[in-house]
């Protein structure tokens, strides 16, 4: 969610009524929010309320999914669903971090992909491709299913799968291989680190549909359609 404080609550210094806020929060299709403030960030100057509101767990994921492998600069990892925001967001999150990163997308997502950032695009679709990939330092997942089990295979010994999903059902057979699963945390500073880069254009969240509130049914039933672009709910 992302919004303007009205009010605070007893304790609360860090923020105060007028303050551009995002975070992650629950129960967040209504007008008005109660959020926790320890949840709470400021949006960074310049960056357009309502696409605030498309970042905060996209954003997040990616920070750490990347994190989460450990990659360092001058190593390669590959980032499966480089396309998807959280996928994007683990992107530039690793080259950031001056690693080459290979983008792991469809066939159908082979052109798209080409705008994400990434050094290198492979079709994760395509078993001749994948078998031609050089051993990985890291792989940062947010696919899961057979496509994780194929790229386990790709992973140095010694080096990190990391997976917002479940691990693959074929990991045992990689003991070499330490799987890192992830579970999105809020944290302040990676979350305004990203959004800067959303302000300043180095990271693009896309967002395909703003709702009006009173549409929210329609809205979450085509979030659970799946897709790239956020869909928002605009009060």
């Amino acid at each position: 969610m992302s919004g303007t404080v009205v009010e605070v609550g007893p304790g609360v210094e860090a923020f105060t009524a007028d303050d551009r806020v995002f975070a992650m929060a629950d129960n967040t299709y209504a007008e008005l929010c109660v959020v926790k403030a320890d949840v709470l960030a400021d949006i960074p100057e310049g960056l357009d309320l309502i696409q605030a509101a498309a970042l905060p767990l996209a954003t997040t994921t990616g920070y750490q999914l990347l994190s989460a492998t450990g990659i360092k600069a001058g190593q390669t990892v590959m980032v499966v669903g480089a396309v998807g925001n959280v996928g994007r967001s683990a992107v530039f999150t690793a080259k950031d971090r001056g690693a080459t990163v290979i983008a792991g997308v469809l066939k159908r997502q082979a052109d798209e992909a080409k705008a994400v950032g990434a050094d290198q695009v492979v079709a994760t679709d395509d078993d001749a491709a994948i078998a031609n990939l050089s051993p990985l330092d890291a792989v940062a997942d947010a696919v899961g299913g057979k496509t994780a089990e194929k790229l386990i295979a790709k992973v140095k010994p010694g080096g990190v799968f990391a997976t917002v999903l479940e691990a693959p059902q074929n990991a045992a057979k990689y003991p070499s291989v330490k799987v890192a699963g992830v579970f999105s945390k809020f944290d302040r500073g990676t979350l305004q680190f990203m959004a800067e880069a959303v302000r300043d254009g180095k990271l693009v969240i896309p967002i395909s549909q703003k709702l009006p509130l009173r549409e929210a049914a329609a809205a979450q039933a085509l979030a659970e359609k799946g897709g790239i672009g956020k869909i928002l709910l605009v009060v």
